[in-house]
Parts: C-alpha cells; sequence; structure tokens
C-alpha cells in the first residue's frame, strides 16, 4: 500500500492522479469518456436547504451505483443547493459531478464522521495518538474516480475544528475533506474547496510497484493558512518501516499564496523518502515562504531529484527554505540515528521582488545537505542575502551573491559541462 502523501490546501482546479511510466505526468492527457448511466442525489431523499442531513442519501446512492462498475461506470449528480452531509465512501468507476451553485456541506458535528485507524505510515494520528476522524469524502483501493462539476463548492465548515485545536478539546485527529488511500486513476477538477477542517485534499493513493507515485497538480489557484502544497511520505520510524515513497510528481502553472506557510514544501515527513518531482510555472506571492525543504535528525528517508523552474515571487519572507532541524517527532520511540539525506535539489530561473530572505539553508551536521545547485536566480532582497550551514553545492548566474558553501562544489552540480536540470526531475541530474 502506498502512503505518499500530496497536502493540497484550497482553491483548486484540477488534481490528476493516474498511473504511467513517464516522469512528466501532466503531459498526459486524462481521457474523461461520458459515463453510461447518470442519477441525481435527488433520487435518494436530498434536500438541498443547509439543514437537512444527507449522509444516507449519499451513501444510499453510491451503493446502488456500484451495480454499475462493470457497465461503464456511472454518474451522481449534485444539483445547485447546500447539502449537508457527514463522511461517506465513493465506489471505482465513479463520476461525483457537482453543479455550478451546488455546495457539498460538511457536518460540523463530530458524531457524523466516522472514525478510523492511523495510517500506517504515521502510526498515529496528527494531532493526537491513536485515532482519527475520517475525511468527508473517501476512496480506499480505489479507480476510475473522478469528481469534477461546473465550478461546484466543497464547503468543510472547518472553523469549529480549528478552535478545538488550539483549545486542546479534540477527541482525535481533524479530518480532511477528500482523501484517496491506494487508489489510481483519480482526477479532481474545476471545483472550489474552502474552509476544511484540516487539508482539503489528501491523497496517500495512487501505486505503482509498491511505491506511491504518478501525481500531477496543475492549473489551480490555492490561498491558505498553512503550506499550500506539500510533499509528504511518512513520519520518523513508521515511515522507515512502512517504506513507501513519494516519487514522480509533476506540479505546475500554480498561483500561490500562504501568509504563514510557504508555497510548495517537502517535508518534514518524509521517513519514506521523496524523489523524482519536478516543479514549474509557479506564482508565490505573499507568503512566509516560497520553497521550503523541510527535515530533521530521527526523520531518515531523503529528498532527492528534485527539479523547481520558473518561479515568480513577491512579497515573501524567506525565498528558499532548506531546514534540518524542523519538525516534531511522532513518539520517544524514534531512532536519532536515522539521519535524512537531502540532495541533488536544481531550482533555477527564479524572479523576486520584495523579498526579505533570498535563502536558508541549514542541514545536518552529521549529513550535509549536498549537490544544490542553483542557476538564474535574481531576488530583491531587503536584508541578509543568504544563511547557509552544513551544506554544499554550486551557483551560476545568481544575485544576491549567494554564501562561499553554494560555490564549494561545482562537480556536484555539472555534467558533460552543463549545470544539471532538465525537463523532467529524473534528467536534471544530467543535463541542464
Amino acid at each position: 500500500m502506498p502512503v505518499a502523501l500530496v497536502w493540497l490546501l484550497a482553491f483548486t482546479n484540477l488534481l490528476f492522479i493516474k498511473v504511467e511510466s513517464n516522469n512528466a505526468v501532466c503531459k498526459k492527457t486524462f481521457k474523461l469518456d461520458p459515463r453510461p448511466h447518470s442519477v441525481s442525489i435527488l433520487e435518494f431523499g436530498a434536500v438541498g436547504d443547509g439543514k437537512s442531513l444527507n449522509t444516507i442519501a449519499f451513501q444510499n446512492a453510491i451503493f446502488y451505483l456500484k451495480s454499475f462498475a462493470d457497465k461503464g461506470g456511472a454518474q451522481l449528480y449534485v444539483p445547485p443547493g447546500k447539502w449537508l452531509t457527514g463522511s461517506f465512501n465513493l465506489t471505482s468507476h465513479l463520476t461525483l459531478f457537482l453543479e455550478k451553485g451546488a455546495t457539498i456541506l460538511a457536518s460540523p458535528d463530530p458524531s457524523h464522521w466516522d472514525i478510523v485507524s492511523p495510517l500506517p505510515s504515521y502510526g498515529r494520528g496528527i494531532e493526537l495518538p491513536g485515532k482519527r476522524y475520517r475525511s468527508l469524502i473517501n476512496g480506499d483501493n480505489l479507480q476510475d474516480v473522478v469528481i469534477t462539476g461546473d465550478n461546484g463548492t466543497f464547503d468543510g465548515q472547518g472553523a469549529a475544528w480549528w478552535e478545538w485545536l488550539e483549545s486542546g478539546t479534540l477527541n482525535y485527529s481533524r479530518p480532511h475533506i477528500i482523501e484517496f488511500v491506494s487508489s489510481k486513476n483519480i482526477l479532481i477538477s474545476n471545483l472550489t474547496f474552502l474552509n476544511a477542517p484540516s487539508v482539503n485534499i489528501h491523497p496517500p493513493c495512487s501505486y505503482q510497484k509498491n511505491s506511491s507515485d504518478n501525481v500531477c497538480i496543475e492549473d489551480s489557484t490555492i490561498n491558505v493558512g498553512h503550506d499550500t502544497v506539500s510533499l509528504k511520505s511518512g513520519w520518523d520510524q513508521y515511515g522507515i518501516n512502512y517504506g513507501r515513497p513519494t516519487t514522480t510528481v509533476h506540479i505546475r502553472n500554480l498561483v500561490l499564496k500562504s501568509p504563514t506557510g510557504a508555497g510548495i514544501s517537502f517535508g518534514s515527513e518524509m521517513s519514506g523518502g521523496i524523489s523524482d518531482v519536478t516543479v514549474e510555472h509557479l506564482t508565490i506571492h505573499s507568503s512566509r515562504v516560497g520553497v521550503a525543504f523541510r527535515t530533521t535528525r530521527g526523520r531518515g528517508g531523503y529528498i532527492r531529484n528534485i527539479t523547481i523552474s520558473g518561479v515568480v515571487l513577491s512579497g515573501v519572507d524567506t525565498a528558499i527554505v532548506a531546514d534540518g532541524h524542523t519538525g516534531a517527532h511522532a513518539d520517544d520511540k524514534y531512532d536519532r540515528d536515522a539521519l535524512p539525506v537531502v540532495t541533488r535539489i536544481v531550482l533555477r530561473n527564479f524572479t523576486g521582488d520584495g523579498i526579505g530572505l533570498a535563502g536558508n539553508f541549514t542541514g545536518i551536521e552529521e549529513s550535509p545537505f549536498t549537490s544544490i545547485c542553483l542557476k538564474d536566480i535574481h531576488l530583491q532582497t531587503s536584508s541578509e542575502s543568504w544563511v547557509c550551514s552544513n551544506v554544499s553545492g554550486y551557483a551560476e548566474d545568481v544575485s544576491p551573491e549567494p554564501c562561499e558553501e553554494l560555490m564549494s562544489s561545482p562537480s556536484a552540480c555539472f555534467a558533460g559541462g552543463r549545470i544539471y536540470g532538465g525537463e523532467t526531475a529524473r534528467e536534471s541530474y544530467y543535463s541542464w
């Protein structure tokens, strides 16, 4: 079972999860064939007044549509209205379509959310030890599922959950809006996500040969209070033992804002490993951090073969962070000698104005960050430009001038006379 975690938070136009042996996953087209059967949630007694609870109606509709799985699948149509519901599960070969003006409202009553076991790669809930609340919309071991619409909305009504978190009155770790586990060929598109109890879209999902891979996130605007897109792969000894990496991820054409977090982040829970990620054409504005790599002693795992290019930054406190001393531990049983590896990171074609600090690269003394390769990066900063320790790499055409540590290892970033960095993450380490 794969366990890669991609945390995607709000105003999402497309999340495409598809198994392909190709790094540039977003170049593949997801074929949307019409379903031969379609029913409306109204046929199952649902009432879209924002007050009537429709959990049983959604559950009955999905149960009915299972019978069409071997007949080309089916569509569940949600018309305009406000459809209050607790958590429910989807089925394979299904399209969930939200019409314009349709809003699926998450119930603010915790008793309407099922309780489930934690992900094995985490060993416990994120906020509390033990179990967690099931997400609003769930898929487990599914394939060929489409959640789409004419800009319909999922509203998690999450304010109460955040208040319970801050007051310490949660009974279990908070739920997400959508979660797919061990699933493949999933498309989420043309929707708006608001007010998540925790994370909007959480897919520890698509798999190929016992890894979590082939995820495309593209053409979205995301504005949240934490990291907007976050790639993870397990927590300390639980992630190490489970051993399922996040790999072959393609992210492009996003507009991101996170006043208290990062535009895009890797870790800090990365104990199963994160590799072969291509990120391109981002606009990150009004955020604390642009791009963040986070880990800490005891994580184990790796972050490697990452290429990020074509990034426009504006009003960002720190453009780039790579921090080896960030993140809490699942419990006190972690192995302090499990050192993470961060290497072969290519960052190129960045521009920025209104930047506080250009970069903060702080590796681990016993496991320095290596082969950090910077090219064509031009940032207008207002304070000290770079902070570096326990890191090595090389920079070409970078302003402000980077620290000495990032000019120390040209051989780590060159192959055949060119700096690393190609069209895809896997190619990025061999040619620029």
